[in-house]
């Protein structure tokens, strides 16, 4: 059973005959279809069902030649709406299964973000055939499932603070531009930054709440490399209930770091209200949809 089915509301489903049937289901009423030749033999089909919105199930397996289906495997997925990136990403396949992990390198974030592709037959069909791991000129829209969540309150900042903070983190996305093309100057200041803030935060942790002083975080949680823990600002929410199960979903968008990512979450596993302007904290699995023209 997949760990993120309930985050799009399906936590009833405890049994493989359950799974079986939503599966079938899924194939049956599919809302998109993508089908693409693998290997110039091997016919790759990719089902996919909006249950909601840019929010559903993906099946993808082989289509023999008389037009039959057979599963391989499945995920939950939710399409981000909004482009987080217009920098180049680095896609390989995973080793086990006929699916692949993208990377992608912005500064705003200062680590590379390694992510699920769920539009995998696109980039099979433009990108894979050709033998182009690097992909350019096509922007990333990142979304996320989490199957737990914390609603955090906001920092509370003056106008004058957060003229402040645009300026700081403009000023920091510039320098590490600059480190990234090779700059001696650039890396120094980061470094010589990166000890004032550390130097800074031990003095305040002793008597300061740590939620207080980190206003956003983005950062990798456990073995997996496409899940991270993260601290970010709610600017769009949305309540859904998923029409087949029933369950009630929130969809809200985050600014983390500067980078919106839109996440989806099963209302009963969400601590707390949300509301725009408040924060959530959780765990996340993070995906990416490749916007080709």
């Amino acid at each position: 059973m997949h760990k993120f089915l309930r985050a799009i509301g399906f936590s009833g489903i405890k049994t493989r005959e359950q799974l079986e049937a939503l599966l079938k289901e899924t194939v049956d009423k599919k809302t998109d279809m993508n089908v693409v030749l693998f290997d110039d033999d091997i016919c790759l089909g990719q089902y996919s069902r909006d249950f909601l919105p840019d929010i559903g199930l993906s099946v993808c397996g082989e289509i023999d030649d008389y037009e039959r289906f057979s599963k391989d495997f499945y995920f939950p997925y939710i399409r981000g709406r909004q482009i987080s990136s217009n920098e180049s990403s680095y896609v390989e396949r995973h080793a086990a299964q006929l699916s692949f992990a993208g990377i992608c390198d912005d500064s705003k974030v200062g680590i590379s973000i390694i992510y699920y592709l769920i539009n995998r037959n696109r980039y099979i069909s433009d990108s894979y055939k050709s033998g182009n791991e690097d992909v350019t000129g096509v922007t990333l829209s990142l979304s996320a499932l989490a199957t737990g969540g914390t609603i955090m309150m906001p920092l509370a900042k003056n106008v004058r603070q957060k003229a402040k903070a645009d300026n700081s983190k403009k000023k920091r996305n510039r320098l590490l531009e600059a480190a990234r093309n090779g700059d001696e100057n650039a890396i120094e200041s980061l470094t010589l930054e990166d000890l004032d803030i550390y130097s800074s935060l031990l003095r305040k942790i002793k008597s300061t709440d740590v939620y207080t002083l980190v206003d956003t975080y983005f950062m990798p949680y456990g073995v997996e490399c496409d899940q991270y823990s993260v601290l970010a600002e709610i600017t769009e929410l949305e309540e859904l209930e998923n029409p087949v199960s029933g369950e009630f979903l929130y969809r809200m968008t985050l600014n983390c770091n500067e980078i919106p990512i839109d996440l989806c979450i099963n209302k009963g596993d969400l601590f707390g209200e949300p509301e725009v302007g408040r924060r959530f904290k959780g765990n996340i699995w993070l995906q990416g949809y490749l916007n080709y023209l």
